[in-house]
């Protein structure tokens, strides 16, 4: 079945039951993302103008749009860029899709350094550099450096950093964990690393197994690799007193906590989201 209305409160609303009728759980939403991603609207925009008349080559283009959406790709991938922290971010091939989850991660950077004139901040993973920038935009005094294995990432970080308005605050290295550094000493050392362990990947949503790059999923055989490399190096570049925030898997609070003790972090604390799952470990040093 094609698109062929001509008045886009009916196109968005046909497009919204085919996604229906596929599985689709989002189905209202992704629909009017698309259709005003094609017009060149944000929500608000398309809501008061459902009268629009939309032209038979945006329908095209929505039809192409509709077709990737239905094979599983997610909608911030084919528009290409997603909401984080009330802030647009650019993505592309090598970044994760920012979770709303994650946005913890900035409120607790915030409620740590929030007030401090000057702050230094590590991103490990940095990916689109989401949480450094989000950070960045809310903390004045505060300058960061954000870590990863990819340029093409790293690119696209850069981007997003000029967009918000922080880039002569933000310094992009591309390599492993601690590798690119010197001896720089952070307040601050944050990250969502890879936390999947390697045989569980095939199980993921399709959204996540076929689109989100496998290196920022894959923690390894038993999700705890990179927690493994962070901690362990984390205490060599943080100043005292100095925090650590990491993301974490719903079942991973012990593993990583008892990490962090063995490399002499002071009582690190698990903080739950909003759905009472375990989400960060907070670590002192």
């Amino acid at each position: 079945m094609s698109l062929r209305a001509k008045n886009a409160g009916t196109v968005w609303r046909g497009l919204a039951r085919r996604f229906r009728g596929a599985g689709i759980e989002t189905a209202g939403l992704d629909a009017r993302l698309l259709l005003g991603h094609v017009l060149g609207l944000d929500g608000l925009q398309l809501a008061v103008k459902e009268n629009l008349l939309v032209s038979d080559a945006d329908i095209a283009s929505l039809e192409l749009l509709a077709k990737r959406r239905l094979g599983g790709e997610p909608v911030a991938r084919i528009v290409g860029s997603k909401e984080f922290y009330g802030l647009e971010f650019g993505l592309n091939e090598a970044t994760l899709v920012p979770r709303p989850e994650t946005e913890m991660l900035v409120d607790l950077g915030i409620e740590f350094l929030e007030g401090r004139k000057r702050c230094a901040i590590l991103d490990l993973g940095t990916g689109s550099g989401c949480i450094l920038i989000s950070l960045l935009v809310n903390l004045s005094g505060a300058g960061g450096i954000g870590i990863d294995l990819s340029e093409e990432a790293l690119e696209q970080a850069g981007q997003n950093s000029v967009c918000h308005g922080v880039e002569a605050r933000t310094d992009w290295r591309a390599g492993s964990w601690f590798a690119p550094l010197g001896d720089e000493k952070f307040d601050l050392v944050v990250s969502n690393p890879p936390y999947i362990a390697s045989q569980e990947i095939e199980g993921l949503q399709t959204e996540v197994r076929k689109f989100d790059p496998r290196v920022a999923l894959d923690g390894g055989r038993d999700g705890l690799a990179a927690y493994r490399a962070i901690i362990g190096g984390a205490s060599r570049h943080l100043r005292s007193p100095g925090t650590l925030l990491l993301e974490i898997g719903h079942d991973q609070a012990e593993a990583v906590a008892a990490l962090c003790l063995e490399n002499r972090f002071e009582k690190p604390s698990v903080r739950k989201d909003l759905a009472g799952q375990p989400r960060v470990i907070v670590a002192q040093y």
